[in-house]
C-alpha cells in the first residue's frame, strides 16, 4: 500500500509509492516503449494487456473488444491504491496516511501513429467528455479532495509509452500549489468582490499583446510571468469553478482551442515534449465564485536545474509577449484570429 507522507515544516505531500519500489539499477534511463511494434497494450487488439475497461466510448463491441474511440482504464502501475481507508497517523512530528486514492489512463484513440494534436476536433472532444464523466464519477467519492488531469507527451515529459494517452489521479488531499492557487484568488474576491482570472482575462482581450488565439467562449494566452517558455494558458471566458460542471456546449470550442495551440506550438517548436495540465477546484470548495478553471500547456524546452530548486525562482529565456507573438503569426487554419 502507497503511504502519504506530510513534510513537518513546509506542509508539502509526497506519495512513497512502496509497491513500485526501485533498486539503484531501477533509475538508469529506459527509452519510451513500444514503438507500434503490435505490442503496445493501449492498441486495438491488446485490451486484454491493461486492467478492465472503466469507461469506454464504442460504436460496436463488446467491452474491453475492439470498436471504441476512447478508453479508461486503471493504472496498470497506480501511484494510490482505491481500496482500502485513509488511516490518518502521527509519528511523533510527522503525518501520514494510507495511499488511497484513483489513477487512471485515458487512452485518447485507437490509432497508434497519431498524437493528440493530429486527431480531429470532434475526437479531442471525445476526450474531453471521458475526462468529465470521470470526474463527476469520482467526485462522489467522499475520500477524494482533487481531481488531477494531466498529459506527459514525449521522453522528455515524462511519458514512459508512446501511444498518446491521458492520466488522471484522484487525491484524498489538495495539493499544496493548488491551494496556494485557490488562496490567493480567495485573497483577491474578498478584496475586490471579483474572480481575479476573469480580470486578467478581461485584461489580456483588450491589451491583446499575450493573446495567442480565441474563440466564442475560450481564450488561449501566455501568463504574465510564465515558468517557462511558451507556456501557454486555455481560459474560459465565462466564469467557471469546476471543469466538470462546465457547460456541455463548451466541449466543440475547447477541442478547438486544444487543437489550435497544439498545431501552432507544433509549427513554431516542430514538434516538442509537453505537459498538458487541467487545473480545477478542490472538489469540496464551497466558494466557487473565486477560482476559475483552466488549462496549462508546458513545452519541455529547458530543464530546471540547481537554482531553480534552490529557491522557487524559474528562468525564463523568452518573454511570454514574444512566445504570443510567435504562437499568434503561426498559419493554422482553424484558429480563430484576434
Amino acid at each position: 500500500m502507497p503511504e502519504l507522507r506530510k513534510d513537518p515544516i513546509t506542509g508539502r505531500w509526497v506519495i512513497i509509492a512502496s509497491d513500485r519500489a526501485k533498486r539503484p539499477s531501477d533509475f538508469n534511463p529506459e527509452p519510451v516503449r513500444p514503438k507500434g511494434n503490435g505490442s503496445c497494450p493501449f492498441c486495438y487488439g491488446n485490451e486484454s494487456k491493461t486492467p478492465p475497461e472503466i469507461l469506454a466510448y464504442r460504436a460496436e463491441g463488446a467491452p474491453n473488444s475492439p470498436g471504441w474511440s476512447v478508453r479508461v482504464v486503471p493504472n496498470k502501475y497506480p501511484a494510490l491504491g482505491i481500496e482500502g481507508e485513509l488511516d490518518r497517523q502521527g509519528e511523533g512530528v510527522y503525518d501520514k496516511m494510507n495511499g488511497i486514492g484513483a489513477h487512471e489512463v485515458i487512452i485518447e484513440t485507437p490509432d497508434h501513429q497519431q498524437s493528440l494534436a493530429n486527431l480531429p476536433t470532434k475526437n479531442i472532444e471525445d476526450v474531453l467528455w471521458a475526462f468529465r464523466d470521470r470526474m463527476l464519477d469520482l467526485r462522489k467519492d467522499d475520500r477524494f479532495r482533487y481531481i488531477l488531469i494531466f498529459k506527459n507527451h514525449g521522453e522528455d515529459a515524462g511519458a514512459s509509452l508512446e501511444h498518446t494517452h491521458s492520466q488522471l489521479i484522484a487525491l484524498p488531499i489538495v495539493p499544496r500549489s493548488i491551494r496556494e492557487q485557490v488562496n490567493g484568488a480567495r485573497q483577491y474576491f474578498e478584496y475586490k468582490e471579483r474572480c481575479i482570472y476573469c480580470d486578467i482575462i478581461r485584461q489580456e482581450l483588450e491589451a491583446k499583446v499575450r493573446v495567442v488565439s480565441q474563440n466564442e467562449d475560450f481564450v488561449t494566452l501566455s501568463p504574465y510571468a510564465p515558468r517557462f517558455p511558451f507556456e501557454t494558458w486555455i481560459f474560459p471566458r465565462r466564469h467557471e469553478a469546476f471543469f466538470e460542471q462546465s457547460s456541455p456546449r463548451n466541449f466543440e470550442n475547447l477541442a478547438k482551442a486544444i487543437k489550435s495551440l497544439l498545431t501552432r506550438t507544433d509549427t513554431v517548436l516542430n514538434c516538442p515534449a509537453y505537459n498538458l495540465v487541467l487545473q480545477s477546484s478542490p472538489l469540496r470548495d464551497s466558494q466557487s465564485e473565486a477560482f476559475h478553471w483552466h488549462i496549462e500547456y508546458m513545452p519541455r524546452l529547458t530543464r530546471i536545474a540547481g537554482f531553480e530548486w534552490g529557491t522557487g525562482f524559474y528562468i525564463n529565456p523568452t518573454s511570454p509577449e514574444e512566445a504570443a507573438r510567435y504562437l499568434r503569426e503561426a498559419p493554422v487554419e482553424d484558429a480563430v484570429g484576434v
